[in-house]
């Protein structure tokens, strides 16, 4: 691979067996030519964001290195959803069998509609944070500060692990 950068990837399923999606993304990630996975959370379960009247969701994250863009990777990843079976027909908050969110790549900050990063909803998500402090205790997100800090204005409880 030609010169890669640190991008953190969020996963997150709540159809069709959840783990097993997240788990199959993850082999999937792990095999693609132009990434290399480095560390892998644990999964946890939440609540859904928006309707309640959907089935709990199975989260995770990765970190990977990669030599493709960011606008690469975003295609890489929505081709790999699509692969199992994600739909966007649900609307924003609707359940899906696979979402996968670029977090973070490098220390890039993007304000571009297509692609936010740091991802925007980072900072208020435990589903996120506590994956990613898992990852990197010590991790400090562009624009938003210290991961430490972030947790601990967290109003939610933490997620429940289930790996």
């Amino acid at each position: 691979m030609p010169s890669s950068v640190s991008a953190f990837i969020g996963l997150g399923s709540n159809l069709s067996d959840p783990p097993q999606q997240v788990r199959r993304a993850i082999d999937k990630i792990q095999h693609l030519d132009c990434c290399s996975l480095e560390q892998c959370s644990s999964l946890y379960e939440t609540p859904p964001m928006g309707p309640q009247d959907q089935p709990n969701y199975i989260n995770a994250v990765v970190k990977i290195k990669t030599s493709l863009s960011p606008y690469e990777l975003l295609g890489t990843l929505q081709c790999l959803e699509n692969q199992q079976g994600r739909t966007r027909d649900k609307g924003r908050w609707g359940a899906r069998t696979l979402d996968l969110d670029i977090l973070l790549y490098d220390t890039l900050v993007s304000q571009d509609p297509t692609l936010t990063l740091p991802h925007p909803g980072l900072p208020f998500r435990s589903f996120v944070l506590y994956p990613l402090f898992e990852i990197d205790k010590n991790l400090n997100i562009p624009t938003f500060g210290a991961i430490q800090t972030l947790l601990e204005r967290l109003e939610d409880e933490p997620p429940k692990v289930v790996r």
